[in-house]
Order: C-alpha cells, then sequence, then structure tokens
C-alpha cells in the first residue's frame, strides 16, 4: 500500500450501533498487508462515518488510527487451524432456518448477521446448531446477493473476511452459552479461492478454547458443494460487567 490514506466505514457497515463492522475492517487491513495470512488485532472500536488513516508499518504490516489513538493493526501471520468438513448445504439450511425461527436476546442491525438486513444489504450469517450433525459446529447457508459483488463478479476480499467474523460470535453463544455483548479482539484469516455472487456458500465455525470472558473460534467459508474458499481463527472478548 502507499505509506498512508484515508477511509470512511460507511454507516451501514455496522456491528454495533455506530461501531464498524469488525470483519469488514479486518478484510481492509489485510487487503493492504503484504501477506496471504493476516492477523487485524483490535484495540479500539472503530467508528462508522468518520475517516481514520490507514499508514503501513515496518515487516508489511498496517495500522489504523484516529488522531492519537490507535483502533487495529495487522500483521502478517501463520494459521495452522484444522478445518473440519463443510456441512451439507441442506443441514446449514436448516441450521440457518432454526436460528431465525428462535434468536437468541440480544441481536443488533449487524451488516453480518443482523436478522432484519436483506440479501442485498447484509451477509445474513444466521448461523444455528447442524441439526443431525456435529455437535460441535453452527453453520448457515446463504448467498450473496450480486449487488454485494464488485464489476468481476465477485465477493470482494473484505465481505469474505466479512463472512468469517459473526459464526464465531454464534458459536460461543449457541456452543459455548456466552452472553451477548461479545466482540473481536482479533482475527487471523486466510482466503484460498474467489467467491463468486448469487452462488450457494455455507459458513460454519466451531469452539476452539474457553477461559474467563475470552474464547476462541475457528471458522470456515465454503461452496455449497463443500470447496473451501477461506478460513479464520478468532479471539472474542465479552465486555466487563458493570459493577
Amino acid at each position: 500500500m502507499t505509506d498512508f490514506e484515508t477511509i470512511t466505514v460507511p454507516d451501514h457497515l455496522c456491528g454495533y450501533p455506530g461501531v464498524a463492522f469488525g470483519g469488514y475492517v479486518a478484510g481492509v487491513l489485510a487487503g493492504r498487508a503484504a501477506a496471504k495470512t493476516v492477523r487485524v488485532d483490535f484495540r479500539r472500536p472503530v467508528p462508522t462515518g468518520a475517516p481514520v488513516l490507514l499508514a503501513g508499518t515496518a515487516g508489511g504490516g498496517v495500522e489504523l488510527t484516529a488522531g492519537e489513538l490507535l483502533l487495529a493493526v495487522a500483521t502478517p501471520a501463520d494459521l495452522h487451524t484444522d478445518v473440519p468438513d463443510a456441512p451439507s448445504w441442506a443441514a446449514a439450511s436448516a441450521a440457518a432456518e432454526a436460528y431465525r425461527a428462535a434468536p437468541p436476546d440480544g441481536s443488533t442491525d449487524c451488516f453480518g448477521c443482523g436478522l432484519d438486513r436483506t440479501p442485498a444489504t447484509g451477509l445474513r450469517q444466521h448461523c444455528g446448531r447442524v441439526p443431525g450433525g456435529d455437535p460441535g459446529l453452527v453453520a448457515t447457508a446463504w448467498t450473496p446477493s450480486p449487488g454485494l459483488g464488485g464489476p468481476d463478479g465477485l465477493l470482494p476480499p473484505e465481505l469474505v473476511w466479512g463472512a468469517l467474523d459473526c459464526p464465531g460470535n454464534a458459536a460461543g453463544r449457541l456452543l459455548g452459552g456466552r452472553p451477548a455483548g461479545a466482540v473481536t479482539a482479533a482475527l487471523t484469516g486466510r482466503l484460498l479461492r474467489p467467491v463468486p455472487v448469487g452462488e450457494g456458500l455455507v459458513t460454519y465455525s466451531w469452539l476452539l478454547g474457553s477461559e474467563g470472558r475470552k474464547y476462541t473460534v475457528g471458522t470456515a467459508l465454503a461452496t455449497a458443494a463443500g470447496d473451501l474458499c477461506a478460513f479464520a481463527e478468532a479471539l472474542w472478548v465479552q465486555p466487563r460487567q458493570a459493577a
């Protein structure tokens, strides 16, 4: 990337109100980093609708700042997560329908998983427990709208990263019994192949570890036929309880 550039995350690309969707931000930073596998650490919430500064760092990394505040850092990384086989399209579709029928409390208007988002206005990562399959997986079946794609008919890399984010929250809530309100503290991902819009995809997630307010997850994105497109490992953190 150039030495620096200013970006503004549009208001509709939010996770929590007024806070930029973490998966999208991670994808933007990863696209500027000089590596195939990138780790993005979030230091503070990234605002929507306000200019922030992207700047290169030593070693091929990128940092995002607002004034004197460091918001996020991307660095080249390694990723050795064992990725389970993807659930079938039918199983992932049933999991998504089960989630939409009885969503956990605390849902927000998130670009990644908001229940009121349409295929044209969000990624609709509605991950539910996989029925009759691996009890350690949550999954969703979805089809990205052509309106989300670029001129090449592909889902932009930053939105592929976005699809690897929210399923980790679903794994924490549905598999780990975590409460609402957790945030992505770090996301390490690798994209393996282009992802076309207008075709069925399966996203799925599983728990890797849990301690105190923190838990780690693996997430993957595959075609409806089960071909792996991208995978990630994420650290999620629950906010401290008010005294």
